[in-house]
C-alpha cells in the first residue's frame, strides 16, 4: 500500500513540489479543528504542520498508521511530545532552515543600531527644515568586542560574520566545553560579568528559562558591570533581557543603545517603556521572516518527511524516535531513574560539561546503559540549550559541544550497595566533579541514594531543594524558619553529613516542598551564613 502524507498547514510550493516528485501521495486539508483531525491522521503515514495545526494528546489517541509529524519551522509547543513518544510517533522540526535568516536579521539589528538608520530614516522621511547629519553620527562595529552569548548554530553564524567584518569576537556558554570556539577564534568565558565587562556589543541567542532568565538586569546595568557604550542585541528569547531596567538604562544614558526583536509580552503593550527611547530599535519578531527561511522550513520538512519514510534516515528530532523505550515493567523504571538523576545533578553542578559518565551494575541495568546515559544527558542538557536536544540527537549535540559521554558496566556494586545501581557522574570544564547514585526497588519507585558523598534514600519527584551548608548549629533551624516564613510548606527532607578531606564537615539537604520556592526565598536562603550553595530544581511528580 502506497505510503501517505497529510499536509494540515500551508507550506511553500517548492515543499509541495519535492512531495510531488518523491513520487509519494499526499493530501492537503487546511483549517482542520482538533477533532477533524483526530479523525483523518490515523489514515495517514506522516503529518506536516506550521503553527496553526494543533497536535494535542486527542488527536494522538488513535493515531492509526501514523509514524512522524513534521513541524515546518522550530517550535514543537503546538504537538503534544509525551503523547507522540508514548505511541512511538517521531517528531522532527527544521530548526535549522532559519539559522542563517535569524543570524543575518541580528546583524541587521546590530548595524542599524550602531549607524542609527532607523532614526536617519525618519528624518530624511519628515521632510526635514535642517539637514541634520551630525545628529545620526554613529559608530564604526570593526574593531569593536561582540560578546556572543550561546554559541548554537544561529551563535556560531553570527560569531563567524562579525569574524569577517573585523571585528574581535567572544563567547559565552557554560555548555561549550574548551577555551575557544570557531578554531580558536572566539575566546570562550565562563564568568558572564568578565565576558560582559569586555562587550561593546552583546547578542542573544540562548534559550529562555531559569537558567538564561535576566542576564541583562538592573544590578549589571547600572552596577557598573558595563561599558557605557555598551549596544544590546536580544534576537532569542524576550526574557533574557530585564525590558524595563533596560529602559532605565537607556534613559539614563547608561548604555548606547538596545535593539529588540523578541519581547517577554508580544505584541508589548502599548504603554511599554521601550516605545519612547530614541536609541532603540524595535522590531516584531522577525527572526525568521524572509522569503527564503519560510521557504527552506517548508523544503526540509517534505525531504526529511520523504527520507523517513523511504530508507528510516531521521534528520531534526525532537522526540525519542527510534529509540527503544518499550521496556519491560521491571525495567521501565530504570528510564525514569536515569532522567531524575540529571534533573538532579543540576542541582548540584554548576557551570559548563566536559564529561558525562554512567556506570550501571547489576543483572537489568547494563542491559540499557545507552538509552539510559542518554535520557540522563538530555536532561542535563536540556536547559542550556536553545536548539531541542533528544534521546536521538544528544550524542551530536554533545560531540558539538566537545562533551564527553562514556559508559561503564561495573561488575560489582559500589561498596556497601546492592541490585541495580545506576550511577552518573558529571565533569565540569573547570574539573568540578558530581555523582549521584540511584536505583529502583521492587515496588518500582525510584531513589536517590548518594548525591557526592552524602549517603540518603528518597524518591525524587516534584519541587526539590538541594542545599549544600556548613555542617554547624543553627543551620537546619534557620533554613526550616526561612521556608515557613515564605509559607513554602516542607513536604519531606533528608539530611546526610560528609566531613571533608580538608577536616571540615559539610551536610547536604536534599528538601522536598509543595511549592514553588520562588526566586526571593533562594535568594535569601544562598545569603544565609554557613549556607554555601542553594539550587531549586523540579522534577516530575509520582505518576
Amino acid at each position: 500500500m502506497a505510503q501517505r502524507i497529510l499536509v494540515a498547514d500551508e507550506l511553500a510550493s517548492e515543499g509541495l513540489q519535492a512531495l510531488k516528485a518523491s513520487g509519494m501521495e499526499f493530501d492537503e486539508k487546511i483549517g482542520l479543528t482538533v477533532e477533524q483531525l483526530a479523525a483523518e491522521v490515523g489514515n495517514y503515514d506522516a503529518l506536516i504542520v506550521r503553527s496553526k495545526a494543533k497536535v494535542p494528546a486527542k488527536v494522538l489517541a488513535n493515531p492509526g498508521k501514523l509514524r512522524i509529524i513534521a513541524r515546518a519551522g522550530v517550535g514543537v509547543d503546538t504537538i503534544d511530545l509525551d503523547a507522540a513518544t508514548s505511541k512511538g510517533i517521531l517528531v522532527i522540526n527544521t530548526a535549522a532552515a532559519s539559522t542563517l535568516s535569524t543570524a543575518e536579521h541580528a546583524l541587521a539589528l546590530m548595524f542599524a543600531l550602531a549607524r542609527k538608520i532607523p532614526a536617519g530614516h525618519a528624518h530624511v522621511s519628515a521632510g526635514p527644515a535642517k539637514w541634520e547629519k551630525a545628529k545620526y553620527q554613529g559608530t564604526q562595529l570593526a574593531g569593536k568586542t561582540l560578546g556572543v552569548v550561546g554559541l548554537g548554530r544561529i551563535g556560531q553564524t553570527v560569531a563567524s560574520r562579525a569574524l569577517a567584518m573585523e571585528m574581535k569576537v567572544i563567547g559565552y556558554d557554560p555548555y561549550f566545553s574548551g577555551q575557544s570556539a570557531l578554531d580558536g577564534k572566539v575566546l570562550l568565558f565562563r564568568d558572564f560579568d568578565q565576558f560582559l565587562a569586555q562587550c561593546d556589543v552583546i547578542t542573544f541567542h540562548v534559550p529562555g528559562g531559569e537558567g538564561t532568565k535576566h542576564l541583562i538586569n538592573r544590578e549589571r546595568l547600572f552596577g557598573g558591570k558595563v561599558k557605557p557604550n555598551l549596544l544590546v542585541i536580544n534576537d532569542a528569547r524576550g526574557e533574557v533581557v530585564d525590558e524595563f531596567a533596560l529602559a532605565d538604562a537607556l534613559r539614563e544614558k547608561k548604555i548606547a543603545g538596545a535593539a529588540i526583536d523578541v519581547f517577554v509580552k508580544e505584541p508589548p503593550a502599548q504603554d511599554h517603556p521601550l516605545f519612547k527611547l530614541d536609541n532603540v530599535v524595535l522590531t516584531p519578531h522577525l527572526g525568521a521572516q524572509t522569503d527564503e527561511a519560510q521557504t527552506a522550513v517548508s523544503v526540509d520538512a517534505c525531504t526529511a518527511i520523504i527520507a523517513y519514510l523511504k530508507s528510516g534516515e531521521i534528520r531534526g528530532a525532537v522526540n525519542a524516535g527510534g529509540i527503544k523505550l518499550d521496556l519491560p515493567p521491571d525495567e521501565a523504571p530504570l528510564m525514569g531513574l536515569a532522567q531524575r538523576i540529571g534533573m538532579l545533578l543540576n542541582g548540584v553542578n554548576e557551570g559548563g560539561i566536559k564529561q558525562i559518565t554512567l556506570r550501571a551494575s547489576g543483572t537489568r541495568a547494563p542491559k540499557h546503559m545507552n538509552t539510559l546515559l542518554r535520557l540522563a544527558a538530555v536532561e542535563l542538557l536540556r536547559p542550556h540549550l536553545t536548539d531541542p536536544v533528544n534521546v536521538i540527537n544528544v550524542e551530536h549535540v554533545a560531540r558539538e559541544r566537545n562533551i564527553e559521554l562514556v559508559q561503564i558496566h561495573e561488575p560489582e556494586p559500589p561498596q556497601g550497595l546492592v541490585g541495580d545501581i545506576v550511577g552518573v557522574r558529571v565533569v565540569s570544564a573547570a574539573g568540578e566533579s558530581h555523582r549521584i547514585l540511584g536505583t529502583v526497588y521492587a515496588d518500582g519507585l525510584p531513589r536517590v541514594l548518594r548525591i557526592d558523598g552524602f549517603a540518603m534514600d528518597m524518591v525524587p519527584e516534584g519541587t526539590m531543594v538541594v542545599v549544600l551548608n556548613k555542617d554547624q548549629p543553627g543551620v537546619i533551624g534557620t533554613v526550616g524558619t526561612m521556608f515557613g516564613d515564605a509559607k513554602v510548606n516542607i513536604a519531606d527532607m533528608v539530611i546526610s553529613r560528609e566531613v571533608q578531606k580538608d577536616g571540615t564537615a559539610h551536610a547536604l539537604m536534599l528538601i522536598k516542598t509543595d511549592s514553588n520556592p520562588g526566586e526571593d526565598l533562594v535568594k535569601r536562603l544562598k545569603a544565609s551564613p554557613g549556607i554555601v550553595r542553594v539550587k531549586h530544581v523540579e522534577l516530575p511528580k509520582r505518576a
